[in-house]
This record gives C-alpha cells, structure tokens and sequence, in this order.
C-alpha cells in the first residue's frame, strides 16, 4: 500500500473486481430509487408531502447523494469504472500485488477526527442509557400549542383538534422530550411545560434509546460519516428513520388521512399503548444499526 494508508492498521483490503463491485452499486440504486423518484417527482410537481419530505429537507441529504454507492473501509475496487470514485479527495489509488492498480479510501483526516469521536461518545452514551417509552410522541403537539393557524407548519392539513381542546390535552399530559432537536421547534409557551430542558451542549446527557428522534437521527449520523461509512449501512438507516417518521406523524395531532396515514390517538390510553409498541420495536431495530456505526467510528479512529 502507499504511504497514505499508513495511519490505518495494517489490514489488508477486500479487494472486488468491477463486476462484483457494481452490482452492490446497482442494488444500492435500485433500492434507494424507490424513495428518491417519489420525492423528486413531488418537487417538480411542486408538492410538498408532510410526512416523507422531512427526510429530504431537515436532512439534507439530497437524494443524488443518497443513490450514491460508496463500498466503506478495508474495500479496494478494481476496473477502469473504480477510477471515477478518484474524483473525491478521500479517496486514493493504490498497488496491487499483482501489478494492478485499486481504488481505495484514504484514512480519516484529522480535521474530522474530532466530529467522529464526538459522535463516538454519543452513540456509547445512547446506548448504555436506559430506553425511556413514556413521551408518548407529544413533542409534536407541542410544536403546534397556541399557535395560530397561520403559524402551524403543515398548515395545508387540519389538526384533529380545536386549538384550544389541543391545548387542554398536552397541559394534561406528562411533557418529557429528552431530544434537543425536538424541543427547539417547541413553541414558547410549550417550552415550560417540558420536564427537560435539553440544549445542544447536553445532548450526549439525555439521549436514550427510547426516543424515535434520537434513533431516527442514527441516518444523520450515518450520512455524516459518508464516504466513509458503507452505503447499505445509510440505506438501512434510512429505512429506519423512514418507518419512525410515518408512526410519528401518524401520532401527530394533524389529521393525515387524505394521504392514507390513520391516526395513532395518543390523546386515549389505547393511542399511548400502540405508540409505545411502535417505539419499543424501534428501539429494538436501532441496537444493531447503532452497533455499526460504532464499530465504524471505531475503525476509523484506530
């Protein structure tokens, strides 16, 4: 290998012939096309979709960069196609024992090895705390408490409350949101009635398992990593965050059933119940998803 390896442990690289390595980069495609076409399509309609938007818009994400194939660490790539993933700074030509030449990611630069031991002590921090499922999806309801219509958000779809029974549920209902980018969308008035008050510094001190914003957020995480971080590992995290966000629209206090979302009425103990099923099985299929971001932000700080 060159000398631009030498920071990473002395581990010999997968090495994949193009035919091999395209085919993952075709069914990475093919996957991700079934959420990026609609998305795109809506944009040029000039539609906008309160559900599934969010994960274009609050991410950031933009869909080009989603679709693209990136192999993750220790894979080298050969054929004349792997020398079009040169044309990003991380990655780096290097020999071949048999004379040939691969295409391999360089190691984590050290601009970026702060960010990815930030996020190291997160993920560690998420993990060991304890899942709390008593929230009951009310940050919603109090991003919209005693807003007028004008100030709602998704304002193009009515609220399955008056503004006023609206407020009377979430000031009878226990406020609990750990997550701090939940609770800054809270509006005024909302705020005080939390039972935390997370800020951005304490972050790495409330986030718990239970919370589907916080598993939600393991795509941010994941793409945040890119290209470093596999693709099919984005992907499967954007998976995730896609089912979280119908279950917490759908325990939304906006009624959604025109584009065929029924309401999870966490206003009623069977709401509340059904809500923590759903959470509780996101909880499950987050572990394993935050185990693999770990053992990559392991990998690239060794």
């Amino acid at each position: 290998m060159s000398a631009a390896t030498t920071n990473f442990p002395s581990v010999a690289p997968l090495v994949l012939a193009e035919p091999d390595w395209s085919a993952r980069a075709a069914a990475h495609e093919t996957r991700v096309f079934a959420w990026t076409d609609p998305h795109i399509a809506r944009a040029r309609r000039g539609e906008k979709h309160p559900v599934f938007d969010f994960l274009f818009s609050y991410y950031s994400f933009r869909p080009a960069w989603l679709r693209r194939w990136h192999p993750g660490p220790d894979i080298a790539l050969t054929g004349a196609a792997a020398l079009e993933f040169l044309r990003w700074p991380e990655y780096h030509a290097i020999p071949l024992a048999d004379g040939g030449t691969a295409v391999a990611l360089a190691p984590l630069p050290a601009s970026r090895r702060t960010f990815v031991t930030w996020l190291r002590t997160l993920l560690l921090a998420t993990q060991s705390r304890p899942a709390f499922f008593g929230c009951f999806g009310l940050h919603e309801w109090a991003m919209v408490y005693r807003q007028t219509p004008d100030e709602i958000r998704h304002n193009a779809y009515g609220l399955r409350f008056t503004p006023d029974d609206l407020a009377r549920i979430v000031e009878a209902s226990p406020v609990c949101c750990s997550h701090f980018d939940a609770f800054r969308f809270f509006t005024p008035p909302a705020r005080p009635l939390n039972k935390l008050q997370p800020t951005r510094e304490t972050t790495p001190l409330l986030e718990q398992r239970g919370c589907l914003h916080a598993n939600m957020d393991l795509y941010k995480w994941s793409f945040k990593l890119a290209p470093h971080a596999p693709s099919e590992l984005i992907a499967d995290c954007f998976t995730l965050a896609r089912d979280i966000r119908e279950i917490d629209m759908r325990a939304s206090p906006y009624d959604l059933r025109a584009l065929g979302f029924e309401p999870i009425p966490i206003e009623t103990p069977a709401g509340r119940t059904d809500y923590e099923t759903h959470q509780r099985a996101f909880a499950a299929r987050s572990e394993p998803l935050r185990a693999r971001l770990l053992a990559l932000c392991d990998r690239l700080l060794a």
